[in-house]
């Protein structure tokens, strides 16, 4: 083949791609993107975004970002252009119109890893169904009944095996304690048995991200899970998501197991890192744990006068200062940082475009670290948040502006059509873990340690703590 002969052959696919790029360009010059950096050919400014950072500040990228373009840029983002907004006005914007302007849109490593069926990579129709079902098993009706007494019993087996005077990674007793209840509770396991410390092997594996597609081959995890799966029919009860879902919905094993899958990894990894950051917050905070022994020595004094032992829907509620420590805890350690959202739409927001299948990420964390909507936002707290709950305690040093209650500025657990099905279950897991910490134990750190970004929180060291128990606690 001569050069000429080449070169006729090359000379269509390259003309198709220079109109492709002059007319992408072409509509770009039309719209009024918002300013930023697209960074790097190809990777963009992913590497820069993702370099780990101390969890309690927004890091340095975004502080840079926001400081030389706004709260609302853009960038080259994870594969795709993408708008990055710290806005409060933009993100709620973007979370209460999902389906109609955005949707969901996560990696598909996420996917790969946690199934197609999994409700975090799930949109439209068959996300409404699963997000149903997780509601439905998550009523109040049975955390009052059901998973109320299952949060205290695998609390209280956690933190009886803390020896006084010891120490460990208090990360790891958190993962125990969420492990244990989310695999009773989602597939009837108990902790310390067989299958389920095979389980958490294989959960362990899965969550370092080695686990290939889920592959239904002899011998894989996944084949697994489908035999107990089966198993599970002969047998059904409503006592745990697998039965229940077997029982009441006409999904696929496979598609159950992804639901199953997803809400392990969900109701495992944020709520234990949840815990580990309060730990993590209060050992500095004499004050804060001051306030929440008086609190729930209160709750003991009268459950003792009451003949009763076992924590109740009741004393829960009354577990109000706890509730402000719980929301301080994660306004300020942000285990979920930012979404992955995408644009469906060409949307005009505040004089900016946005483009039609454009990614979008919505960074709750810079909101939450915000001055304009929190005073000393790297500060920890609690007592702002008796301000909000019309609580007559004097907190002059604190204070919440007006516009993070009429914005809804504070969204740990995200917000519209896709707000964590889990969300009272977590909070139930912190209030109840410290209830029983707070009275039975006092504690340091025992090395230094830091919660870290890497996006996701982790402690490099696993939060190494030493624990002291109390002696006046019957």
């Amino acid at each position: 083949m001569s050069d000429l002969e080449f070169f006729l052959i090359l000379l269509p696919p390259i003309l198709a791609l220079f109109f492709i790029f002059n007319v992408f360009k072409t509509k770009q010059n039309t719209l009024n993107l918002p300013p930023g950096n697209m960074g790097w050919p190809f990777i963009g400014e992913t590497i820069g975004y993702l370099k780990p950072y101390s969890a309690t500040t927004i890091g340095e990228f975004m502080e840079q970002h926001i400081s030389r373009f706004g709260k609302i840029y853009k960038s080259h983002l994870f594969g795709e252009p993408t708008i990055v907004s710290a806005d409060a006005g933009l993100n709620k914007f973007i979370l209460q119109n999902e389906g109609r302007l955005f949707e969901c849109s996560y990696p598909r490593s996420i996917g790969g890893i946690l199934g197609k069926w999994s409700m975090l990579v799930l949109v439209g129709d068959m996300h409404r169904d699963m997000r149903i079902i997780s509601l439905n098993f998550l009523s109040n009706a049975r955390l009052k009944t059901h998973l109320l007494p299952e949060v205290e019993k695998q609390t209280l087996l956690v933190l009886s095996s803390w020896e006084d005077n010891s120490a460990f990674c208090a990360q790891d007793e958190a993962k125990k304690f969420t492990f244990n209840l989310m695999a009773k509770h989602i597939m009837s396991l108990d902790p310390g048995k067989q299958e389920t410390e095979e389980l958490k092997k294989e959960y362990i594996t899965f969550m370092k991200g080695v686990v290939s597609p889920p592959l239904n081959l002899p011998g894989t995890p996944y084949r697994k899970a489908l035999k107990k799966m089966g198993e599970k029919t002969e047998n059904l009860e409503d006592d745990d998501l697998l039965g229940w879902a077997l029982k009441h919905s006409n999904l696929s094993k496979e598609q159950i197991l992804d639901l199953v899958l997803s809400l392990l990894f969900a109701g495992h990894e944020t709520s234990s890192v949840s815990i580990a950051l309060a730990i993590y917050f209060l050992q500095d905070s004499p004050n804060v744990v001051q306030q929440l022994t008086e609190e729930h020595m209160e709750i003991v004094k009268a459950k003792k006068q009451a003949g009763e032992t076992e924590l109740n829907w009741d004393d829960y509620k009354k577990m109000e200062f706890t509730q402000c420590v719980i929301n301080e805890t994660l306004r300020f350690g942000n285990v979920v940082r930012f979404l992955h959202r995408k644009a469906i739409k060409d949307v005009h927001y505040k004089g900016y475009d946005i483009p039609n299948g454009w990614k979008v990420l919505p960074v709750v964390s810079a909101v939450h670290l915000d001055p304009s909507h929190f005073d000393q936002p790297y500060h920890f707290d609690p007592w702002r948040w008796q301000n909000i709950r019309g609580s007559s305690s004097s907190c002059s040093s604190s204070w919440l502006a007006t516009s993070t209650m009429s914005n809804n500025t504070f969204m740990p657990f995200g917000g519209g059509p896709r707000l964590c099905a889990g969300s009272e279950l977590a909070k139930l897991e912190m209030a109840v873990f410290i209830h029983h910490l707070v009275l039975n134990f006092s504690w340091k750190l025992a090395d230094t340690d830091q919660a870290l970004a890497f996006p996701f929180v982790d402690f490099p060291k696993g939060l190494p703590i030493r624990v002291h128990r109390h002696t006046f606690i019957i």
